[in-house]
């Protein structure tokens, strides 16, 4: 049994390590930036770090005190704000390696396949500059480099299963980006497998799944895994790329931007043999990535991915055509006079009408840029809720109403119900 400290324990793949060593009777220290982060890590010893500051190598030499093994999990694939390239992938990583290495005490890094000599976008230069340095101050030392890694929870997963589940699927110029990906229980199995050894000591390792696959082939696969069926795919010209990329880079949102990109046109493929001698074993193929009830799960969670999106968009706009339409496109005079009959009249009734419009198009700007939208939704559902029941009282034949004024509230409030407990959750 070792000691072993996982940096990044409450990631996604460090999540999945903290478990997976656990179970093979290792004794867990997690370091994490807030403790305990995870329901999951309360049993393990946590203490807090923070990959933002801590670029001194007399910083850790406190908590690597009878440590063992050192497994580095911590990466990002975008930058915000203090998160950079190079504090997180660089800097304290390199303090963290120095303070092991004075310690003669044995590393993992979790790097990534394409951080090499050709490597171009900032994600994988730093991630290189760190392996460089490691193996160059430890002979204790392995790189890990995986594909692009599989699993539920993972924020690859999630975004190529959306991808995948689209009615029409985006691809890239020909779709002919090659990816092996490599399951999240294969890459923690075999990383088992390497604490467990001294054999791959100063070597960089691929860890990827049994084959190459055009990026088409894989979201096909994906499709199938979900029960999906097959996919209609539409070849966006690579321009639109480039510039929705751009977009992406400046923006700091989307699922694309310069760096994802230049590492999907590079491609993400090595020679399956190491992961198969870890596992003793083949990799598992995309098809044997989850259960048939997992899958299902998958496919459902992928469909209201984007679902959840259109359904926002949608009460967006309902709220805003209401509110500009109410603001004078809609005679001004009837709108008066179906006020009088609730009782608004006078000064009373401009007031009222167009402090509703205004209301209704803050409804639909909230809509659609607020963060956290849970009290917005409370506030929707209960105006509508006053207007359904005020005008149940003095304008009942609107329920009668061949088009449905009042009756199509019932299946908004439905959608805003749904909306709120997705995002509440």
């Amino acid at each position: 049994m070792s000691i072993i400290l996982i940096v990044g324990a409450n990631g996604f793949i460090g999540s999945h390590l903290v478990a997976a060593l656990a179970d093979a009777g290792h004794e867990i220290v997690c370091a994490v930036k807030k403790v305990p982060p995870r329901e999951e890590l309360r049993r393990f010893t946590c203490i807090p770090v923070d990959y933002t500051r801590d670029f001194d190598a007399d910083v850790w030499k406190a908590r690597i005190l009878g440590i063992d093994i050192v497994i580095n999990a911590v990466g990002i694939i975008r930058e915000h704000g203090r998160q950079t390239f190079e504090a997180l992938h660089e800097r304290a990583p390199r303090a963290l390696f120095s303070a092991s290495a004075a310690a003669g005490i044995r590393i993992l890094q979790i790097s990534a396949l394409g951080a090499d000599e050709t490597a171009s976008s900032q994600y994988h230069l730093s991630k290189k500059a760190a392996d460089d340095y490691l193996l160059a101050i430890s002979n204790q030392a392995v790189v890990v480099q995986p594909s692009l890694v599989y699993g539920a929870g993972g924020a690859s997963a999630n975004m190529f299963n959306l991808i995948a589940s689209l009615p029409v699927v985006p691809l890239p110029g020909a779709g002919n980006q090659k990816i092996q990906p490599i399951h999240i229980d294969d890459l923690t199995q075999a990383i088992v497998a390497l604490v467990e050894t001294d054999r791959y000591q100063g070597q960089r390792l691929s860890l990827v799944g049994p084959e190459p696959l055009t990026l088409q082939r894989y979201l096909s696969e994906l499709r199938h895994l979900m029960g999906l069926g097959p996919g209609r795919f539409v070849h966006v010209p690579i321009t639109l790329i480039d510039i929705a990329a751009q977009i992406g880079k400046w923006s700091g949102k989307g699922m694309l931007d310069v760096d994802t990109w230049q590492m999907l046109q590079r491609g993400n493929t090595a020679d399956c043999g190491t992961t198969q001698a870890l596992l003793g074993r083949e990799p598992r193929p995309v098809s044997k990535f989850s259960s048939q009830w997992e899958a299902k799960h998958l496919g459902l969670s992928a469909l209201l991915g984007w679902l959840q999106l259109v359904l926002r968009l949608s009460i967006a706009a309902v709220w805003l055509v209401a509110g500009v339409v109410s603001m004078g496109i809609y005679p001004v005079e009837e709108s008066y006079i179906l006020l009088a009959r609730v009782g608004i009249t006078g000064a009373l009734a401009p007031v009222a009408l167009y402090g509703a419009a205004a209301l209704d198009i803050a409804f639909g700007l909230g809509t659609l840029f607020l963060r956290d939208r849970r009290l917005l939704w409370i506030a929707q559902a209960t105006l509508i809720g006053i207007y359904t029941i005020t005008i149940t009282f003095f304008l009942p034949e609107f329920w009668l109403h061949p088009f449905g004024p009042l009756i199509k509230n019932l299946p908004i409030l439905a959608a805003i119900l749904l909306l709120y407990e997705l995002e509440k959750r």
